[in-house]
C-alpha cells in the first residue's frame, strides 16, 4: 500500500517551502501531492496554479492535485491507484492534522506515513493550540532557525529536527529512489555520501544480524530509542516471520514480506552513538522460545 505523510503546521510556518525541497531533491521517487489548499506550488521554473479538483503531472514525474476536505478521501483513493511511491498531503495552514490522521487511517489502499508537523521558529507565540497539535505529531520540523539567536525548546515528546528554508532530508520522510532507475528498496548505499548537502549533521548506522529478534525486546527498543534517531527502515527477523519495517519519528509500520532474510537495518538521526546502538539492538535477539502471544507487540503495527 502506498504510503500517505501529512505535512501540516500553521500559516506561514514554510510548509510549502519544504514541499518543494522535497520534490526537488528526492530523486525518481515518484510523489503524490494532494494540497488541501488553495495556492500555487513552485517546482524550479514549472509552476502549477492550484486548482480544485485538478490533477496535474509535474515534469519530474510526480503528480499534483489541489482539493477541499469533502473530496481528500476520493483523491487519495485515485492517487492510490497510481504508480507512486509515496503520497504527500499538505494540510491547510487553519486545518486539524487530527481530522487528517483520521481520514489517512480510513482510506482504503493507503498506509499512514506519520504526521509531519512543521513550526515556525520565529513566530512561535502566535500559533493556537501548539501544544496539542504537536502531541499527535510523529516528527518535528523546527523551521527557520537561521533567524533566532536561540534555538527554542518545544513542548512534545516527538523528534524534533531543526532545518533552515525548509530543508529536510527526504530519507527522513519516506523511501528516496536513486534518479533515473527503476524501483529499489531498502539499499544502504543510499545514505553513504551525504558531505554535499544541506544536512550534512545526520548520521547513519547499518546494522545487520542473522539472528532472529525477541518481538517485545525490539518493540522495547523501538518505543525508548534515543530522542535524536529520527527514521529506521530495513528488514527484521522474528523466529515467526521477517517484516519490513518503516519508521518516521514516532510512527512505525511493520509489513511481513515472504523472504527469511536476516535483520537488515539502517538508522538515520542526529548525535546518535552508532556502539551504543548496535549493542542494544544486538540485545534484542531471542534468546528462548517465542509464542504467537508474543507476536503481538509486532502485529499491532503490521499492515
Amino acid at each position: 500500500m502506498t504510503p500517505v505523510v501529512v505535512l501540516a503546521g500553521f500559516l506561514g510556518s514554510g510548509k510549502t517551502t519544504l514541499l518543494n525541497h522535497l520534490l526537488r531533491t528526492s530523486g525518481g521517487t515518484r510523489i503524490g501531492v494532494v494540497v488541501n489548499d488553495f495556492g500555487r506550488i513552485n517546482i524550479d521554473a514549472f509552476a502549477v496554479s492550484a486548482q480544485v479538483d485538478s490533477m496535474v503531472s509535474l515534469s519530474n514525474g510526480c503528480l499534483c492535485c489541489a482539493v477541499d476536505g469533502t473530496e481528500l478521501d476520493e483523491m487519495l483513493a485515485k492517487l492510490a491507484g497510481a504508480d507512486l511511491d509515496v503520497i504527500v498531503i499538505e494540510a491547510s495552514g487553519l486545518a486539524e492534522p487530527s481530522a487528517l490522521v483520521r481520514l489517512v487511517l480510513q482510506s482504503p489502499g493507503v498506509s499512514y506515513g506519520g504526521l509531519i508537523y512543521v513550526v515556525d521558529a520565529v513566530e512561535l507565540d502566535a500559533v493556537p493550540h501548539l501544544e496539542r497539535d504537536l502531541a499527535l505529531a510523529d516528527l518535528v520540523v523546527l523551521n527557520k532557525v537561521d533567524r533566532v539567536s536561540t534555538v527554542p525548546s518545544l513542548p512534545c515528546a516527538a523528534p524534533v529536527v531543526p532545518v533552515s528554508f525548509g530543508r529536510i532530508d527526504p530519507a527522513l520522510l519516506f523511501e528516496v529512489r536513486p534518479p533515473d532507475t527503476g524501483p529499489r528498496q531498502l539499499s544502504f548505499d543510499d545514505l553513504e555520501d551525504h558531505s554535499t548537502h544541506t544536512h550534512a549533521s545526520y548520521d547513519s548506522v547499518s546494522f545487520e544480524c542473522p539472528d532472529p529478534f525477541h518481538p517485545k525486546l525490539f518493540m522495547d527498543f523501538l518505543a525508548a530509542r534515543p530522542e535524536g534517531l529520527f527514521r529506521a527502515k530495513g528488514f527484521v527477523r522474528f523466529p515467526l516471520g521477517t517484516f519490513m519495517l518503516q519508521t518516521v519519528g514516532a510512527a512505525v509500520s511493520f509489513t511481513p514480506v515472504d523472504d527469511d532474510a536476516p535483520t537488515q537495518l539502517v538508522l538515520i538521526g542526529a548525535g546518535i552513538e552508532p556502539e551504543s546502538l548496535t549493542d542494544w539492538l544486538l540485545a534484542c535477539v531471542a534468546d528462548g522460545p517465542v509464542t504467537e502471544q508474543d507476536m503481538l507487540w509486532v502485529l499491532r503495527y503490521a499492515r
